[in-house]
Formats: structure tokens, sequence, C-alpha cells
């Protein structure tokens, strides 16, 4: 039930944002707006403000919405109000009356990302776990505990890296653009520092997923090694497992931390007998209650997506330590406008490496993973919520502006010719480009509600 409300609470609030912008402006131009409709199909409330011509309205389907405007184009027109009419308006206050929607989704991210600024939120302290093995981060140097001070691109002045997230928000800039990061490391114990560089040019970024971080060697922040929750009847619980063991040696690895237990546990799965389902105990020490405990644990392997996976059945890895991050009233509205600008870019290059063929078909989302998004970030606190509310207004404001026929980018698009040539598309080939530009968006929605049932089912 949370899922459907976040999901049509994030509709209701983008869409009404984004059809505002478009009536705003339109009124400003001195355009007569007939009807503000947030969803389509038959209205389930209508009402008309005192002094307005304007019908504001609620439709069934919650998926879009639209402002209608007097226009000629769709319907005659009383001479006495022509001037009032969208299309005999100049051509610099129809682009504007376009562009609106878009720009309001946009400056909406801004502020949504500056209240989060402003009020301060919980974020993983940027405390580097073990690497990955092999991965870039190992043979930079880095492993593990190192506390991420700075970090800057080739060329670029030093920053301060703030938490975590901070950070790989960084790393997928970087490995997206083909970019080289240079990270300042030090410690609580120590006030030295040294420097290593991810050499992030190297990787294929065609996957903007969990398994770009695996290549990076970053996957999460340091935590300690350390049992959790233990399920009942699982191979933890049948091993004498315990929460709030903590786990110092599996065989002949010391674990240093979470992730190098999370990450000897999986190497399981690639141990003799796993591929029928059966693993030898290895000896694992842990410390319990000041005393240390020898034990036999034999993970469990699961086929997983025809994957073999192997599971202990147990929380693994205590919570990280977690910072407070928050700005002040002018650089918090900064940030949320930097942030804005940030993510519109990397949305862009994403999608201009999907249309040629350098990053996958399968980052594309719809409207099962925005639900499934907006109910997991509501459950974790409202900035939570209001941070993936202002990511997907940067990309619904994005979309719009692409330039497809059926899009607000689109009718900028003829604006553009109309102010190159003097002239305005003509009505046949406004009818040929609509029509591809709907091929397209239904091809883009298609492969999207595909990603969308995989990653549900997966």
């Amino acid at each position: 039930m949370l899922t459907l409300i976040s999901f049509l609470v994030t509709l209701g609030i983008l869409i009404a944002v984004h059809e505002y912008g478009h009536y705003r402006v339109a009124v400003a131009c001195g355009i007569k707006v007939l009807k503000f409709s947030i969803g389509f199909g038959k209205p389930i409330f209508t009402w008309r403000l005192k002094g307005k011509d304007t019908d504001f309205s609620i439709g069934m389907l919650p998926l879009g919405g639209y402002v209608k405007m007097l226009d000629e184009r769709e319907a005659p027109v009383d001479p006495a109000e022509r001037h009032l009419a969208f299309n005999t308006q100049p051509l610099k206050s129809r682009a504007a009356v376009v562009a609106a929607g878009p720009l309001a989704n946009l400056l909406l991210a801004v502020l949504l990302y500056a209240v989060v600024n402003w009020s301060g939120v919980q974020e993983p302290k940027a405390i580097l776990a073990t690497p990955v093995a092999g991965s870039l981060a190992e043979r930079a140097g880095l492993s593990g505990g190192e506390i991420v001070q700075k970090a800057a691109f080739d060329g670029e002045e030093l920053q301060t890296v703030r938490s975590f997230e901070d950070l790989r928000w960084r790393l997928t800039q970087g490995a997206l653009d083909g970019r080289d990061l240079q990270l300042v490391l030090g410690d609580d114990a120590s006030a030295s520092t040294r420097t290593v560089v991810l050499p992030l040019s190297k990787l294929n970024a065609a996957d903007a997923d969990a398994q770009l971080f695996r290549k990076i060697g970053i996957v999460g922040p340091w935590t300690a090694p350390v049992i959790g929750e233990v399920m009942v009847a699982s191979a933890a619980e049948n091993s004498g497992l315990k929460a709030g063991d903590v786990v110092q040696r599996i065989g002949d690895i010391s674990i240093v931390d979470g992730q190098q237990l999370r990450e000897t546990i999986r190497a399981h799965a690639q141990s003799p007998g796993a591929s029928q389902g059966a693993v030898v105990p290895q000896p694992w020490q842990v410390m319990r209650a000041g005393q240390s405990v020898a034990l036999q644990v034999a993970p469990e392997i699961r086929q997983e997506n025809n994957v073999a996976v192997a599971r202990i059945g147990a929380y693994v890895g205590a919570p990280p330590e977690f910072v407070t991050v928050r700005y002040g009233p002018l650089d918090g509205l900064w940030q949320g406008a930097v942030r804005t600008w940030e993510v519109s870019a990397l949305t862009l290059k994403m999608m201009g490496k999907m249309l040629i063929g350098e990053a996958s078909l399968k980052n594309l989302s719809g409207p099962l993973t925005i639900a499934d998004y907006a109910g997991k970030s509501a459950t974790m606190g409202w900035t939570s919520y209001l941070v993936f509310l202002a990511l997907v207004s940067v990309s619904l404001g994005v979309l719009n502006l692409l330039p497809l026929p059926v899009l607000d980018g689109g009718h900028l698009m003829y604006y553009l010719w109309e102010w190159i040539t003097g002239r305005g598309v003509s009505d046949a080939w406004m009818d040929r480009l609509q029509r591809g530009g709907v091929a397209i968006l239904l091809g883009m929605m298609s492969i999207a509600l595909f990603n969308d049932v995989a990653r549900l089912v997966g």
C-alpha cells in the first residue's frame, strides 16, 4: 500500500508542477487557458477558481496531464478572443509556454535538493571497504579502511568528499565520462595523507549498475565484519553462528570488514561440490562476548537467475558509520542547482550512450521500477523520498526536452525551424513527424516496461 501511495504522490506532484509551468507562463503571456488537468480520462473532480475561465480537473488515469489553451487549430475561435489564442502569439511566447513545463520540473529538483541540503541528511562516511579482488581499486593500492578526504578529476581542483554517497556520485561521473579520479586518503589516527588515482578511463561503462562499481572495486562503505540477525534453520544457525559474532578468520583468510566477509562467503559458490549444491564446511573463528570461538560453517548454494550463489542465512556486516551532511541557506541552494545540472548532464550522456550502443538499454526504467523505488525511498524517511522525487523530476524534465515531435522538445524544434526559415512546419510534415515520434516513444516505453518486469521477476 505504501508503494502505491508513494507512486501516486510522486506522479501527482511531478505532473502538477510540469503542467503548472505551462499554465503559469501561458497566463503571463496573455493566453486563455480552457482546462488544466492532472491525469487523463473521465474527470474524478472538477473545479473553477473564482473569476477564472479555466476548468481544473483530476482525471482517472494518473499517467500524465495537459493544459488546453484557446487555439484556432483545434476549434473555431470568437474573433473577439483571437488575440488570446495560442497560435496567434509571437514565436517567443509560444516557445516560452512549451519550455516552461520541463523547466518547472528542473526548478522543482533544485528546490528539493536544496531542502535536503538545508535539513541535513545522514549518509555513510566515506570509509572504503576492502576492494573487490582484481578491481581497479585493488590495483591502485587500496586495501580498505581508508577515509576519502578529497577527490578531483584530472585538471580540476580538489574538493572535499562529504560522504560515501558523494564519492559514489563522483565514481559514476568518472566512469561514464571516461575520466580518471584522484583520491586523497587519510585516517582518523594521524594527519598524514596519501594520494591514489583510479584509472576510470580504462573502464567499459556499458552498464551503469552494481556491476560497474564491482569493476571499480568500491561497492560500499566500510562495515565491521559482524553477524546480524540469523534466520531460523539457516546455514548460519545450523553452524552455531549467533547475532553479534565478530568474524575474524575464515580458513586461512583474515577478515577485516563486512565487505570482505561477504565476498569470502560468495566465493564458496565456486568451490568444489558447489555445482551439486554441497559445500565442504570451512573453519570460522569468531569473537563472541570477548571469547574466541571456532565453528565449522558451510554456506548454502542456491540458484538465482541460473547462477550459483552462496548464502549463510544471516545479515552480514554491521551498519556503516554515518555523518550528517548539511549546508547553509545559500550553499544549500547552490548545491541543489549544481546537483540538478550534474544529474541532467549525466542523464543526457546515458541516453546518448544508449543511442549509439555504448550503454545497455537495460538502463531504461519504467513505471514499475519508479513505483518500486518510490515505496522503498518512502520507507527510508522523508529526505530519501525527496532525493528520489528530485531525481525523477530531473529525468522528466530532461526527457521532455528531447527533440521528439510528441514531446515539448519536439515542439521547440518546430519553433527553431520557424525562427530560421520564417515559416512553420507544414501540416503534412507535422503529421509524419508526430507519427514517427509516437513510434519511438512507444518503443522506449516498451523496452522500459520489459526491463521493469525483468528486474522484478529476477
